[in-house]
C-alpha cells in the first residue's frame, strides 16, 4: 500500500509540475504587459525566439524610407494596405510612426474574416482610447510609440485603410512551439491592474531600486561607501566572493563627471574574467551628452546629482566593481568625492537560463562606406540597450542622422530601421518641438540636439522586446542618408546579457575621453532663438523673412557655442522687395547698412560682416532693418560662426 501510495503521490506531483510548467510557458497579454516593469527578468534567456521588424525602409538602399510611401506596405487588398502579415505564434511588442493619420487600422487575428480591433491610427498613441494609454503609448521628440502587446496564436494581419501610409515600424517576437493566448481586447481586472502598475512605473521620474527588487532581485542588501578619488588612483567600491547579483547601484559625485574631460572610468568584473564586463567612462555609461547629464530613464541615468543603474547583474562566484581616475598631462584635475550605494543579494545566477550583464563602450570615426558598430560578437545572449552620442564632423544640417539601424542575428537580417532618430522612437530632427532638444522618456529619448554644434544623441532600452541571439549578433548604425558618407565621431555604450565573457575592449585614451568641439557653427532659421523689437514682423518660410514699414530690430541668440573669438558670416537673399540691414552685437556695430534690393533674386552666401568675442553675456547679434524705397523685406538664410584661433 505504501508503494502504491508513493506512486500515486509522485504521479500527482508530476501532473502538478506539468500543469505549472504549461502555465509558466503560456504567453498572455498580461504576462507580456508585465514585462514592461519586470526589470528583474532581464537576465533570462529567450531560446529559439527572435525579435524581428517590418518597417517602411527603402529596400534599394536609398533614403526613401517612407516619404513617398513606396515601401510602406506589403500589398494592396480590398480592405486597404497590408502593413504586416505575421504567422504565429508570436507577439507584437512595439508599433512606431512619426506620421500617424486619422485613417483606420484593422487587426485580423488568427485568420479571422472580421477584424478583432478597429482603431484610428492616431489613437494607438493619443491616450484617448483604452488600453492604449499614456505613458506606455505616447508621443514626444517627433515620434509616436505604442508598447501595448498584441499576442497571437496563429497569425496577425494589420491593414491600413488610407490612401497613403508613410513611416512605420512594427516590431514582433516569434514564439515557435509556445502556447499563446490571442489578444481579445477585453481586459480582466487583473489585466487592468497590471497596466495601471506599468503606467505608474513609467510615469515615475524619480525611480528607485525598490521598484525592481522583486523575483530574483528581492531580498536586497545595501553596501554604502564614501570615498575620495584622486588623479591616477584606482579604488574598489564593491567586492563579493560567492554567488549573487547586483540589483542596482548609485554613484553620487556632485558635478564631478561633468565637463569636457571624461577621465573617471567605471569598471566591473564577474567571476575573475580576463576582460571587464563594464569598462567605460562614467559619463558615457550614465548617458551624459557632451559634458552634461542628459539621460533619465526608468532604469538608468541621473537624477539630482546621483547616477543610477538598476539593470540586474548576476554572477556565479564573485564580483568586483572599481573606479579608475585617469591622469591627464598638463590639466588641473581635482579630487572627486563620491557617495556610492550598491544594492545586492545572494541569489545565484541560473547559468542555464540567465546571462551575465555586459556593456561595450566604443568611440570611433567610421570610414566612408562603413557602418558604425554598436555590438558585434559570437555566442548566446540578448541585447537590452543602447546609448549613442552622435557628433557630425561636417558643419551644417545633421544629415548624418538620416542613417538607418540594422540588426543581423544568427545569419539573418532581423531588423532594419528607417532613420537614426526613429530607432530612438523619435522623428523629424531640426523641427520645432520634435527632435530639437534633449528629452528623457521611460525607455528612450534624445540626449541632446544642437545644429550649431552639429550634434545629437539618443538612448533606448529593450524590456519586453529585448533581442535574443543564439550564435551571433551584429547591431549597427548607418551615418548619412546613403552609403555611410557623412563624416562622424560616434560614441556608444551597448548593453546585453550573454553566456560567454568578453574577449576584448576598447581603451578610452586621453583623446577618446575628450569631448569634441567643432570650430564652425551654423544657425538655421527653423531653430533660431529670436527676440523682435518694435516696427517689424517675422514669417518663417524658406528662411526668416523680416518685414518692416520703418526701422526695427531682431535679435538672434547665439546659443550652445563655446566662448571665444569668431568671424560672423551670414547668408541672405537679394530680391526686388529687398530692404536694408545692419548688424550689431549689442552696442558694438559690426557692419554698415547693406542693401538687399536686386532686380533678380539671388542667395548671397557666407558674407563676412564682422568679428565678435562671444561670452555668456554677449552671445547674440542684432539685425537692424529699414525700408529701401518700396523694399520692406530682409530674408535671412543662416548665420555662420568661424572660430578665430
Amino acid at each position: 500500500m505504501k508503494k502504491v501510495s508513493l506512486k500515486i503521490l509522485f504521479g500527482i506531483v508530476a501532473i502538478v509540475c506539468i500543469c505549472f510548467e504549461s502555465y509558466a510557458q503560456k504567453y498572455t497579454f498580461k504576462n507580456e504587459l508585465e514585462l514592461l516593469k519586470r526589470v528583474d527578468k532581464l537576465p533570462e534567456y529567450r531560446t529559439n525566439s527572435y525579435v524581428e521588424q517590418i518597417s517602411s525602409y527603402d529596400t534599394t538602399g536609398g533614403n526613401d524610407d517612407g516619404f513617398d510611401g513606396t515601401y510602406s506596405y506589403l500589398r494592396k487588398e480590398k480592405e486597404g494596405l497590408v502593413i504586416a502579415d505575421l504567422k504565429g505564434p508570436g507577439v507584437v511588442n512595439r508599433i512606431w510612426t512619426p506620421t500617424p493619420t486619422n485613417d483606420t487600422l484593422l487587426f485580423y487575428f488568427d485568420g479571422e474574416k472580421k477584424p478583432r480591433l478597429k482603431i484610428r491610427f492616431m489613437d494607438l498613441f493619443s491616450g484617448d482610447v483604452y488600453p492604449f494609454v499614456n505613458p506606455v503609448c505616447g508621443n514626444e521628440i517627433g515620434g509616436y510609440y505604442c508598447y501595448i502587446p498584441f499576442p497571437y496564436k496563429k497569425a496577425l494581419k494589420i491593414v491600413f485603410q488610407g490612401e497613403k501610409l508613410m513611416f512605420h515600424q512594427v516590431q514582433y517576437r516569434s514564439l515557435p512551439g509556445k502556447e499563446v493566448e490571442t489578444w481579445t481586447g477585453v481586459l480582466s481586472q487583473s489585466d487592468k491592474d497590471v497596466l495601471t502598475e506599468v503606467n505608474a512605473v513609467w510615469a515615475d521620474i524619480s525611480p528607485e531600486v525598490t521598484r525592481y527588487a522583486v523575483g530574483k532581485s528581492s531580498g536586497v542588501q545595501t553596501d554604502q561607501k564614501s570615498v575620495t578619488l584622486v588623479p591616477g588612483e584606482e579604488i574598489s567600491f564593491f567586492e563579493q566572493n560567492g554567488p549573487g547579483r547586483i540589483v542596482g547601484f548609485e554613484i553620487d559625485g556632485g558635478n564631478s563627471f561633468e565637463g569636457l574631460y571624461k577621465d573617471v572610468i567605471l569598471a566591473a568584473n564577474w567571476d575573475g574574467e580576463q576582460v571587464d564586463a563594464i569598462y567605460s567612462p562614467v559619463a558615457d555609461f550614465f548617458g551624459y551628452a557632451y559634458g552634461k547629464p542628459a539621460m533619465r530613464s526608468i532604469v538608468m541615468g541621473r537624477q539630482g546629482t546621483s547616477n543610477y543603474c538598476y539593470l540586474p547583474m548576476p554572477y556565479d562566484r564573485g564580483a568586483r566593481m572599481r573606479l579608475i581616475y585617469k591622469k591627464r598631462e598638463g590639466i588641473q584635475q581635482n579630487p572627486v568625492s563620491l557617495n556610492i550605494k550598491v544594492y545586492y543579494n545572494a541569489t545565484a545566477r541560473d547559468a542555464k537560463n540567465e546571462g551575465k550583464f555586459y556593456s561595450v563602450w566604443r568611440r570611433e570615426k567610421p570610414e566612408t562606406g562603413q557602418f558604425y558598430e554598436f555590438l558585434q560578437l559570437k555566442g548566446k545572449g540578448h541585447y537590452v540597450g543602447t546609448i549613442h552620442i552622435a557628433q557630425g564632423l561636417r558643419p551644417g544640417m545633421t544629415l548624418f542622422f538620416e542613417g538607418d539601424d540594422s540588426t543581423r542575428v544568427d545569419g539573418r537580417m532581423r531588423l532594419h530601421g528607417t532613420g537614426s532618430e526613429d530607432y530612438y522612437n523619435g522623428g523629424w530632427y531640426a523641427l520645432l518641438d520634435r527632435w530639437d532638444r534633449g528629452i528623457s522618456l521611460p525607455l528612450h529619448g534624445a540626449l541632446d540636439y544642437s545644429l550649431p554644434m552639429n550634434r545629437t544623441g539618443g538612448y533606448r532600452f529593450f524590456l519586453a522586446d529585448k533581442m535574443p541571439f543564439e550564435k551571433e549578433i551584429y547591431h549597427g548604425m548607418e551615418h548619412g542618408p546613403v552609403g555611410n558618407e557623412f563624416p562622424v565621431d560616434y560614441t556608444s555604450v551597448a548593453f546585453y546579457y550573454g553566456a560567454q565573457p568578453l574577449t576584448g575592449k576598447m581603451e578610452p585614451t586621453e583623446e577618446l575621453r575628450t569631448v569634441y568641439l567643432p570650430t564652425e557653427h551654423v544657425y538655421f532659421p527653423q531653430l533660431m532663438d529670436l527676440t523682435l523689437g518694435e516696427g517689424i514682423q517675422v514669417t518663417h518660410q524658406r528662411g526668416i523673412r523680416v518685414h518692416t514699414d520703418r526701422e526695427g530690430m531682431m535679435r538672434v541668440m547665439l546659443n550652445d557655442v563655446p566662448e571665444g573669438k569668431y568671424k560672423v558670416l551670414i547668408s541672405y537673399y537679394e530680391k526686388p522687395e529687398g530692404a536694408d540691414f545692419q548688424v550689431w552685437q549689442r552696442q558694438n556695430q559690426l557692419s554698415d547698412w547693406k542693401s538687399t534690393k536686386n532686380s533678380n533674386e539671388a542667395l548671397k552666401e557666407k558674407i563676412h560682416i564682422g568679428d565678435i568675442e562671444l561670452t555668456r553675456q554677449t552671445n547674440s547679434v542684432t539685425f537692424h532693418v529699414r525700408k529701401n524705397g518700396e523694399g520692406r523685406q530682409f530674408e535671412l538664410d543662416r548665420i555662420i560662426l568661424e572660430r578665430i584661433d
